[in-house]
């Protein structure tokens, strides 16, 4: 969430009361059947010749009654008496035109019938309209009108069959609501406002997990900032047994903590994956450029993306360490906990719920910001790198061994961005045209990208909206349809 200039951090975000940009940009007719089927009814048998029809100035004779032999002479609703009647065709014979009088003028060819896998052409379907299905352009909208925030910085739905979302905010704050365009107020699901200390502009409650088994166990997960000494502290809660929309703050448990140098590039981010341990994302401890040397230190969990079991620790531990992970049970003395590193400022990062992947966001210093799938045992380059280009800028450097980005953009993409705000692989309903993409946006310029990989396996990005906003984070509700925080204190959907 930072990338000023010269890597000192994002500086002071946007004030409080700055006038909340706009939300959005500007924005044959067919025979009569029963008059047919009664003359097909009435035909002589196909192989019988029809009887020539009564002279014009004769009169049909009355119908007969109906269990009489309906005389040869008596042929109601055949052609007009000027027109000769055909023999019927043969069972394998094309019913000749005169007989199928609304159909196209002798002249017209008819149509070949399409192949099973081909579409109708329009002229076989006259009288059908063709159905739209030209989606309008995505456009963001304010999800909840009579809500607002102070400083929101993630959303999530905890997947309980509730339909609730939970919104935090920076300050120390959780609140909870029913996912309802109407609603006009929220409960106070959690504050642990003196527990925070969100004094620096990259400080605050930052991210937060629902436990794999939340309906059931009520547990969840909080990654925030504390002081004395600066540190981060990864704690679990348990949801209030006599309310579930409260937080049992004497269930609080410490998990992991970790001390922090300086005040920026703490990551925040959290989650389970779809192997149920938990991934923590760590800045590289701040300072510009790294000068504490912790991306490409193994023996630091900062500048990396943990990877712990909290569902079945050791005992007398708070996690135990995936046997699958990289350097589990290393001779180097490397933090076992690691998974991927070399990360200088992971801001928001999420699993793709059909591959799998992990991608993440991560915040660049002076010229590039990047998109990355975390890997196991990769090491992303900082501070050797920036995004795939050699750091200090204008240095040279081997990049054998890192792994690059599946994207990166230089400062000023399209009009101001400079810090990366990572988001979500699209897998909701509303938009099948976004579905499988990634989705993310940058904080400073308020721009919204869609990131895809086409069938040459290069990931093509398109610029999808211009908001305007300070865009903090994305967030899914149950449907996993999207949304986005936003410094103005509103919650957006993506539509």
């Amino acid at each position: 969430m930072d990338g000023a200039p010269a890597d000192a951090g994002v500086g002071d975000l946007p004030r409080l009361d700055r006038a909340a940009p706009d939300t959005g940009r500007p924005d044959s007719r067919v025979a009569d059947g029963a008059a047919l089927d009664s003359a097909l009814a009435d035909l002589a048998p196909l192989d019988q010749a029809a009887p020539d029809q009564a002279a014009p100035d004769q009169a049909a004779p009355d119908q007969t009654a109906p269990d009489m032999t309906v005389p040869d002479q008596a042929i109601p609703d055949m052609p007009a008496p000027d027109m000769p009647v055909p023999d019927m065709p043969a069972p394998d014979q094309a019913i000749p035109d005169q007989l199928v009088p609304d159909m196209p003028a002798p002249d017209q060819a008819i149509p070949d019938m399409p192949a099973p896998d081909q579409a109708i052409p329009d002229q076989l379907m006259p009288d059908l309209m063709a159905p739209d299905l030209t989606l309008p352009p995505v456009k963001h909208v304010v999800a909840f009108p009579k809500l607002s925030f102070i400083k929101p910085l993630a959303l999530l739905s905890p997947r309980d069959g509730t339909g609730r979302l939970f919104v935090l905010e920076q300050i120390g704050k959780v609140h909870v609501f029913p996912n309802n365009p109407s609603v006009a107020t929220t409960k106070e699901f959690l504050n642990i406002k003196s527990k925070v200390d969100a004094t620096k502009n990259e400080m605050g409650l930052l991210g937060m997990a629902v436990h794999p088994q939340f309906k059931s166990n009520g547990l969840f997960y909080l990654n925030y900032t504390a002081s004395g000494p600066r540190r981060t502290v990864i704690g679990r809660f348990k949801v209030s047994a006599a309310d579930k929309d409260k937080a049992d703050l004497t269930s609080f448990k410490s998990i992991l903590e970790l001390i922090q140098p300086a005040g920026n590039h703490n990551g925040g981010w959290l989650d389970f994956g779809p192997d149920k341990m938990l991934y923590i994302g760590f800045g590289d401890g701040g300072g510009g450029g790294d000068p504490f040397g912790h991306g490409q230190n193994l023996k630091t969990l900062l500048g990396a993306m943990l990877r712990i079991d909290v569902i079945n620790p050791p005992a007398g531990k708070t996690y135990g360490i995936p046997a699958t992970n990289p350097y589990a049970k290393n001779t180097q003395g490397y933090r076992e906990e690691i998974y991927a590193h070399g990360l200088r400022n992971p801001w928001r990062c999420a699993f793709d719920p059909i591959t799998g992947a992990l991608w993440c966001g991560d915040v660049g210093a002076g010229k590039w910001e990047e998109i990355d799938i975390i890997k196991p045992g990769a090491n992303y380059g900082w501070n050797k790198l920036e995004g795939n280009n050699c750091f200090p800028h204008g240095s040279t450097c081997s990049k054998a061994g890192f792994e690059p980005p599946v994207h990166e953009y230089f400062h000023v993409q399209g009009g101001g961005g400079r810090s990366v705000t990572g988001g979500y692989v699209y897998r909701g309903k509303k938009r099948p045209d976004l579905l499988g993409a990634y989705i993310y946006a940058d904080f400073i310029s308020g721009e919204i990208w869609k990131l895809k990989e086409d069938s040459s396996g290069k990931f093509v990005n398109t610029k999808l909206l211009d908001t305007q906003l300070f865009i903090t984070s994305f967030g899914e509700d149950a449907a996993r349809e999207l949304y986005f925080t936003a410094f103005d204190g509103k919650i957006y959907a993506i539509q």
